[in-house]
């Protein structure tokens, strides 16, 4: 298949190397001249493993170029639009511009038989309005919500754990989604997918818009419902995490997305939730998903209780102290530091007058860029001499550290350990001071 990617950030780099894996020809297209030069060069442009090695095979073959000019994409059949949709300035919904100004640069290229396809989280209701527009040229849409977990982006796309397609319910499709056009050729560029079983799920396109954000707002809840348990758990004298092993066990809630601790971050989850709420407000049905506002200042509550217990560790005040904070991501595996909880909590702490020192495998080039009032060192500049260790990325390396061999590094043995992720017996029989979230 000869396919188009519009938009190469974190998405749509990753889905057209995946698809240049999978044997198409691809081409991806932004307008940042910088970013396509490096993934022209089989750069990556952000972590994310396996991603380089894919980059520069691709290109290297042949199969996948990049171009900032939109009308280089004017061969391909199928153009995936997979820019971003970042949270308005002025509010909480999303913002549409980029997936506006991608559709509005595409149309001049589309002819008869093509298929745009919709990868980047919308509100309900776009598809709809985009396939108003698109539809006159003879072409079709389609939505196909991605479901990329990153650190793992790679793995989802070539092998992912179900597809769902969006298309236009007409008299040709509704007797039987399979016929139609735009599934045929949404099955040719996963036929490797659909070979291998993956559940497929054949739907319009408000469903398929909701499927994202649903998830996200079910994943977001399960976070903040352990989070709140674990304030419960702190003035009860229970323990968060053998409670989450207790109600993991039931097979209706099962144990994944119950780890208490300084909350999530990233570029989906947050701005989502709140996107989702403004959509429904819009729709006239804002009650029904009025808890989400909950779960987002649970979340953001859990950021103000770390900072909270350093500095109750650190005897009422941080003013002076240094404070070695380990990890700047929002996750493992990623240098992603959008609404990342571990970089608002070491700006926090640096605000109080702490000498923070952070560190992480991956972000801190990106933490410098955005916070460069912060001191960035490796783990053994950040462990040296520290009044208080704060684990806020639970990072292999940080959860492997030898508790023995750290206590003769730093001033004071005491560790915040903001992932609950850290061997509890191992840290405390070393004679540190363990601080968990919702831990006895």
């Amino acid at each position: 298949m000869k396919i188009s990617v519009i938009g190469c950030g974190y998405l749509g780099a990753v889905h057209a190397a995946s698809m240049a894996q999978l044997g198409h020809d691809v081409i991806g297209v932004d307008v940042d001249k910088a970013k396509i030069e490096a993934l022209a060069q089989g750069k990556a442009p952000f972590f994310e493993p396996g991603l380089p090695e894919l980059l520069i095979e691709g290109v290297e073959s042949g199969s996948l170029r990049f171009s900032t000019d939109i009308a280089d994409a004017r061969d391909a059949v199928i153009h995936f639009i997979a820019v971003g949709t970042p949270q308005q300035k002025s509010g909480t919904g999303a913002d549409l511009t980029y997936v506006n100004g991608a559709v509005d640069a595409l149309l001049p290229h589309l002819k008869a038989g093509d298929l745009v396809v919709g990868k980047s989280t919308v509100p309900v209701g776009t598809a709809e309005r985009l396939a108003a527009i698109i539809e006159p040229t003879g072409a079709q849409l389609a939505w196909n919500p991605e479901f990329l977990r990153e650190g793992f982006a790679v793995k989802d796309t070539i092998a992912p754990d179900r597809l769902v397609y969006g298309v236009r319910q007409t008299s040709e499709s509704s007797g039987n989604p399979d016929e139609s056009s735009a599934v045929a050729l949404l099955n040719e560029v996963y036929a490797q997918a659909i070979a291998n079983e993956t559940p497929l799920v054949v739907t319009d396109f408000a469903t398929a818009e909701l499927v994202k954000v649903a998830a996200n707002a079910f994943l977001a809840t399960k976070i903040s419902f352990i989070n709140a348990m674990a304030e419960i758990a702190e003035v009860a004298g229970a323990d968060v995490t053998e409670l989450a092993d207790a109600i993991g066990y039931d097979a209706r809630i099962g144990r994944k997305f119950l780890n208490a601790g300084v909350g999530f971050g990233g570029g989906c989850l947050p701005k989502d939730i709140r996107a989702f709420t403004a959509r429904a407000e819009e729709l006239g049905r804002g009650e029904s998903v009025a808890f989400l506002k909950e779960v987002d200042a649970i979340n953001l509550r859990r950021r103000d209780r770390v900072v909270e217990l350093v500095v109750d560790a650190l005897g009422g005040s941080a003013y002076r102290k240094k404070v070695a904070v380990l990890g700047l991501a929002f996750k493992p595996d990623s240098d992603d530091i959008r609404d990342s909880p571990a970089l608002d909590v070491a700006v926090r702490l640096h605000g109080l007058g702490a000498h923070v020192v952070a560190t992480d495998p991956e972000a801190i080039a990106n933490s410098r860029i955005r916070h460069p009032q912060l001191t960035f060192g490796s783990t053994a500049d950040a462990l040296e001499g520290a009044d208080i260790v704060v684990v806020l990325t639970e990072w292999k390396e940080y959860r492997a550290l030898k508790p023995v061999e750290q206590a003769s590094v730093v001033q004071g043995q005491i560790v915040v350990d903001g992932r609950n992720c850290l061997d509890v017996a191992a840290w405390r029989s070393a004679g540190w001071r363990y601080i968990g979230l919702g831990r006895r």
